[in-house]
């Protein structure tokens, strides 16, 4: 009869145990992550560098448009004031001719009373 420990050390067993992965699969693994990696990185850090840059020129044109909405408020506000000072003008003008009238009607009553 065969002990338990002859049993391990018979040529099977032991063949099993010194079985190793092979070198030409540990390449290809190898070989794989690089690809990955190089993979990975070359498409994640120029789409990085691109959403940097997109975000950069976002701020700028979210700034260009507070500047141009900020002028467009004043520019807007200028117009307001410019069309009232023109209605006052306008009331101003309106007031004048009417006492023109009035002066000149009167004139000729005078005119009409002298003669």
């Amino acid at each position: 009869m065969i002990s338990p420990s002859g049993l391990l050390e018979s040529s099977p067993v032991a063949a099993e145990a010194r079985n190793t992965i092979s070198w030409l699969v540990v390449a290809a693994a190898v070989v794989f992550v690089g690809l990955l990696a190089y993979t990975l990185f070359a498409g994640w850090l120029p789409a990085k560098q691109q959403v940097a840059r997109l975000e950069a020129e976002m701020k700028d044109v979210y700034t260009r448009e507070a500047a141009l909405l900020t002028r467009m408020a004043q520019q807007d506000q200028r117009s307001t004031l410019r069309d009232q000072q023109l209605n006052a003008l306008r009331t101003e003008r309106d007031a004048l001719a009417k006492r023109v009238e009035e002066l000149e009607r009167e004139l000729a009553s005078l005119r009409a009373r002298r003669r």
